[in-house]
């Protein structure tokens, strides 16, 4: 049966769904929760939770990048953020919080107008890498031929390369692209890399060598991409095609398995479920972890599409305090909206199911809804 849908006489679309459109159903067998393993491994780096979090400077400081590791998850640190621009970025932190919304875009623009300094790259690297976490910072494909050596030389364990939309066969007729395939070569540390939102986008971006693909694309809380350039991909849909892309290229390969990770819409428990029900090994977490009360937004939440100096697609927004980090991601859970207890919410679902790890619960029946949840 196709999934196209006539649009008008002349243009044709693929039925596509969102996280709110699914849902995970039971199976025959149950399983106790302690029995449940949440953890995954990207070459050589084990981590207890699927989770990582977003490179944005709302969510993550050099202190909760290690706050995070040590409780299983990845901090992924943004290498273009403040904390590479400012030997102090406390008070800009403070400011941007408190600007009037009307104000909010020119004034981050200007303050995320000050030049990247290497030496502080190196600097905040180094501040994670002292606690014994595993180090990841990001940058974006505009940035990473200028920067990458920089934090190759700093240590970085893994090396993402995020962006919008990155694909393998960028064209400019104004400078020399990234070429990630021999840069990614090159390297001598795993490389994740994204956005990608389609089965070959993602299978072009396996053939470079990445260790894993983030897929998404303009979904996340802080966007303003659907409204400002028109271009959206619902996740579930996403996920699950990327996921196919990885199947086929574990065999094109001979056994080569990239992970995929879901990186936009995933704001509450129910979507981390979900995204792994529809293939992904891990999610990259922004609003979501944004709500912890260590996080440097304190309560607010911004990426860099905010401030782009010609085109933002991104906003500052309120998302509120839920509690600590170590709340939202273990507990005890005060509000039944999915914003606390993340991994004890995976860890039921999949017991619920009858899963007893992420590889596993990959192949869980899954459903399109009804009705959209509250």
């Amino acid at each position: 049966m196709s999934n196209e849908i006539e649009i008008g006489r002349g243009k044709r679309g693929r039925r596509a769904y969102s996280f709110d459109d699914i849902a995970v159903v039971p199976s025959r067998r149950t399983r106790d929760p302690k029995d449940v393993s949440t953890g995954w491994q990207i070459d050589a780096y084990h981590f207890d939770l699927p989770i990582l979090a977003a490179p944005m400077d709302s969510v993550m400081s050099p202190d909760t990048a290690v706050a995070l590791g040590r409780h299983g998850g990845l901090g992924v640190l943004d290498l273009e953020g403040l904390w590479t621009r400012y030997e102090s970025p406390e008070p800009l932190l403070a400011e941007i919080r408190d600007l009037p919304a009307a104000q909010a875009t020119r004034r981050m623009q200007e303050i995320y107008d000050e030049p990247i300094k290497p030496e502080l790259i190196t600097q905040r690297l180094k501040e994670v890498r002292a606690s014994g976490v595993t180090v990841a910072g990001a940058l974006s494909p505009a940035r990473t031929q200028e920067h990458y050596q920089t934090v190759v030389d700093a240590g970085v364990d893994l090396f993402v390369i995020r962006g919008t939309t990155v694909s393998a066969e960028h064209v400019s007729g104004n400078a020399e692209p990234l070429n990630l395939k021999r840069f990614i070569y090159e390297l001598d540390v795993p490389v994740v890399v994204g956005g990608a939102s389609t089965y070959t986008a993602a299978l072009h971006l396996m053939r470079t060598g990445a260790a894993g693909v983030l897929v998404g694309f303009g979904g996340g809380a802080a966007h303003t991409t659907r409204v400002s350039l028109g271009i959206h991909a619902p996740m579930a849909t996403a996920v699950s095609d990327v996921a196919a892309a990885r199947r086929d290229y574990l065999d094109e390969s001979g056994g080569r398995y990239v992970h995929v990770i879901a990186d936009g819409g995933v704001g509450r428990s129910g979507d981390v479920v979900k995204a792994v029900a529809c293939g992904a090994d891990a999610v990259m977490l922004g609003a979501a972890l944004a709500r912890a009360s260590e996080a440097p937004g304190r309560g607010w939440h911004w990426g860099p599409e905010a401030h782009h100096s010609q085109l933002p697609r991104g906003e500052r927004v309120e998302v509120g305090t839920a509690g600590t980090l170590e709340e939202i991601l273990f507990g005890p859970g005060h509000h039944a909206d999915g914003t606390t207890n993340l991994v004890g919410a995976l860890r039921r679902a999949m017991a619920t199911t009858g899963y007893s790890d992420l590889k596993e619960f990959q192949r869980v029946e899954v459903v399109v809804s009804p009705y959209q949840p509250r």
